[in-house]
């Protein structure tokens, strides 16, 4: 049996608890999360590994967005009086709806308004050149695509952008009046998007002009009679957002009796 003494003479080791396993987490930062954004064809081209976008990619992308809109607007604010005209770039020179354009664009720099359009071809040119040739203020808010140079001859002052949405909204910004001429899926997007916005309350009442008759009138039927009578999906006062005309005289005199107004 153990002495007193011989116990004492131990040294007394403390118990230790034992080392907890430290989990190493694998989840990778957010700045190297993989984000799931689409791809411009460009973007694409300059992305050789093939490797999926990051949040840092679309930080950056960001950034751009953001200068495009400060960029923009500080352009715009060296205008005033400025009306938006859109319409096919498919209407070549010559043809009755480009000619109406033109004429539109002369008569509203001889009145003091500012043409701007979306700096291309068709409808866009013919407005612009109007503008231009008659010593008005006439503005390309042009696209900047692969492959394609969009902003027109007529142009002398222009602000190219990346994205579409940003150039969507400096074109809807601050005109006092829109102008509509036939065109394809983007007027009908510009259409659109302006009305509803007129319609929602986002937006103050601006003029809407729709030039052609023979154009416009189909559409309108189908939203009196499908639209309002049949599904009941629009008001009755949603027909009376725009007007139709059927020349550029009968656009001008609606122009004249709007007003300038702010951002939105």
């Amino acid at each position: 049996m153990a002495t007193l003494s011989s116990t004492l003479s131990k040294p007394l080791v403390p118990k230790l608890p034992k080392p907890r396993k430290v989990k190493v987490s694998k989840k990778k930062s957010v700045v190297d999360a993989i984000c799931r954004m689409p791809l411009a064809h460009s973007e694409r081209l300059m992305n050789p590994t093939k490797e999926p976008p990051k949040m840092s990619d679309i930080t950056w992308r960001i950034f751009r967005i953001m200068a495009e809109f400060v960029e923009g607007f500080q352009f715009l604010s060296e205008s005033e009086r400025e009306i938006t005209i859109y319409g096919s770039t498919r209407l070549a020179p010559g043809t009755p709806w480009y000619r109406e354009a033109e004429e539109l664009g002369k008569m509203l720099a001889k009145g003091g308004y500012a043409v701007i359009t979306g700096g291309g071809p068709g409808i866009m040119e013919a407005a612009n050149k109007g503008a231009s040739e008659a010593g008005g203020e006439s503005i390309g808010l042009n696209i900047q695509l692969p492959m394609e140079q969009r902003v027109n001859a007529y142009v002398t002052r222009s602000r190219a952008f990346h994205y579409f949405f940003t150039r969507k909204v400096m074109l809807e910004a601050s005109a006092q009046a829109y102008v509509f001429f036939p065109g394809g899926y983007g007027t009908l997007d510009e259409f659109f998007e302006m009305i509803t916005l007129i319609q929602t309350g986002k937006s103050e009442r601006v003029s809407m002009i729709c030039v052609g008759k023979e154009f416009w009138t189909p559409l309108v039927d189908w939203f009196r009679g499908t639209m309002l009578n049949r599904h009941q999906t629009i008001a009755k006062a949603d027909l009376d957002l725009f007007q139709i005309v059927d020349s550029a005289k009968e656009a001008f005199q609606i122009i004249k009796c709007s007003k300038e107004r702010t951002f939105f």
